[in-house]
């Protein structure tokens, strides 16, 4: 494969999906497209949320790629900034491709936020109904039903990868993992004994971020996909109160884990949700490879990432005694890790 042009290099999914498509051997170009430029890379200047459809569509004739791959999205926002760069965004680029380079392959991320309320305990399989309960699930659902409408007939060549919860190094802060990473910087700073966070008991499906890259760079050299839509995250449910405890623990903290925060508006409701892999591993030839406690490390080792700083480094006390959390909400009594 000669081009593999890169959309949202510079987001926390976007980097790990350009490291891990620039180590295999069988690109031989990755071409970052985006507001930034990445360091050490050819980089063209577009805005997927400002730019004309037709500035796109230049650029890709003029760069003519085997693939493209849109790793660009937005959390949180109103409802309008969530719909330009969430389903806006890729109905573009679908609109591009298949004006300017129709043989590429397109890899867009999905997200997990698309099927909503789903049954405790059982895993979620992307035939599923996807009924998403917020403005982010809702507008990540439409961008992948474009696709699909687009692929249908057989003009475009696309996959949607279905993207759970992501942790790794460099996590946004205002991601769960994140915000636990941020606080437990602070806490380790200033010598404070407790953290807050929202509420933890929610069960989540928690997918190291090189999982997520070798699940793109899989995307981009898979035959054609029957069924275009594919999870991705490790299959398995666990508390975020686990990995929170688990961040706890590599860090040191000894502290106190107190949820009285409001829950995250991305999910209402959802108390629990895991990966069915099944139809991923078929058509990919995927399966995730890092367990939990290694995304942990590698979370904590990483830092947070701040659009407006950097985290900073901490200089307190690094205990290994486990670190303890509220077993109600808003309390702040200490109870022994679950």
């Amino acid at each position: 494969m000669d081009r593999v042009l890169l959309f949202g290099a510079t987001g926390f999914l976007g980097r790990a999906a350009g490291a891990a498509l620039r180590d295999d051997p069988r690109v031989l170009e990755v071409v970052t497209v985006g507001r930034r430029p990445v360091p050490g890379t050819r980089w063209i200047r577009h805005d997927l949320v400002s730019d004309p459809t037709s500035a796109l569509t230049r650029l890709l004739a003029e760069t003519t790629p085997d693939a493209v791959v849109n790793c660009a999205g937005r959390l949180s926002g109103s409802y309008s900034d969530l719909v330009a760069a969430n389903t806006g965004a890729v109905a573009s680029l679908v609109d591009a491709v298949l004006a300017s380079t129709p043989k590429a392959r397109l890899v867009t991320l999905g997200s997990a936020a698309e099927y909503g309320v789903v049954k405790p305990g059982e895993r979620v399989r992307e035939t599923d109904p996807a009924i998403p309960v917020s403005g982010y699930g809702v507008t990540r659902l439409a961008a992948t039903q474009l696709v699909e409408l687009a692929a249908r007939g057989g003009d475009l060549d696309a996959v949607v990868l279905r993207v759970f919860n992501p942790v790794g190094p460099g996590l946004p802060e205002h991601n769960l993992a994140g915000r636990a990473v941020r606080e437990l910087h602070r806490a380790l700073d200033t010598g404070a004994g407790e953290i807050r966070m929202g509420p933890l008991g929610a069960y989540r499906d928690f997918v190291d971020v090189r999982d997520v890259a070798s699940a793109v760079v899989a995307a981009v050299f898979a035959p054609r996909v029957p069924g275009m839509v594919c999870n991705v995250g490790s299959g398995t449910a666990v508390t975020c109160r686990t990995l929170v405890h688990l961040l706890a623990e590599t860090a040191g903290f000894a502290g106190t884990i107190t949820e009285c925060h409001p829950p995250s508006a991305r999910s209402p409701g959802v108390d629990w949700i895991a990966a069915d892999l099944g139809h991923t591993a078929r058509v990919l030839g995927w399966s995730p490879r890092h367990g939990l406690a290694e995304s942990a490390e590698s979370t904590w080792a990483g830092g947070a990432t701040d659009p407006r700083r950097q985290p900073p480094t901490s200089t307190g006390p690094h205990r290994s005694t486990p670190a303890t959390s509220t077993a109600e909400p808003t309390a702040s009594t200490t109870v022994k890790r679950p």
